[in-house]
């Protein structure tokens, strides 16, 4: 099987401006530190941040917010992050914002390959705004269309080489739909192991959506 493990200087180069790049995470926990200070000392710019949130000024994707590096914030929240807010309401940054658990399903959907999913969220008040509405059974839903990115940045447990991963905790939040919604995904492991040290019975993301591991020993 193919050794997927690059070093972070290797995964930067995969880098450019104005890419679409989805994180995993919440408010930084299972946000991968390495790959987002990789992100951010790469210098690229104009980037479309897709992510539950943006964490805090100094944590997950916060220093790319305040180094002026996002154009466009999708997101479920942002009040943790005051500086997103700030350039938010000053016109240096667009931010929409998207119901929790809309946004995951627009992911899934993303890495599925599906055409959207149909959701009573929203309806009847701003969100519903420039999007269709479908009427089934007298029911109104809002077709929110799928999310995918250029690069997908995740936070796992344990990855062997060809690119198996475990999460821990609260880790497995968005990270194991995100790794499917991309097309490149970079995963940055807490512990490598060679290829059979994981059982198959444990392995929540498989080798195949995987395409670079950045190896945490370098």
């Amino acid at each position: 099987m193919k050794n997927k493990v690059i070093t972070i200087d290797n995964a930067a180069e995969h880098f450019r401006d104005g890419m679409t790049v989805m994180v995993g995470g919440f408010m930084g926990v299972g946000t991968p530190p390495r790959l987002i200070e990789a992100l951010l000392a790469s210098g690229v710019k104009n980037l479309t941040i897709i992510a539950n949130d943006t964490a805090f000024v100094d944590t997950g994707l916060g220093p790319l917010i305040g180094n002026r590096r996002v154009k466009k914030v999708i997101a479920s929240h942002i009040g943790t992050n005051p500086e997103t807010g700030r350039q938010m309401i000053d016109g240096e940054l667009e931010v929409e914002l998207v119901p929790q658990g809309t946004l995951i399903e627009q992911i899934r959907c993303g890495g599925a390959g599906l055409g959207g999913v149909l959701t009573a969220t929203g309806v009847g008040t701003v969100v519903e705004e420039g999007k269709q509405k479908i009427v089934l059974e007298g029911k109104t839903w809002l077709l929110e269309r799928p999310l995918r990115a250029d690069i997908a940045l995740i936070r796992a447990h344990q990855a062997d080489t060809s690119g198996n991963l475990t999460y821990q905790l609260s880790a497995r939040n968005f990270n194991p739909l995100i790794a499917l919604a991309a097309d490149i995904t970079f995963a940055e492991p807490d512990e490598l192991l060679p290829v059979g040290d994981i059982a198959p019975d444990n392995v929540i993301t498989p080798a195949a959506v995987i395409d670079f591991i950045v190896n945490p020993q370098e």
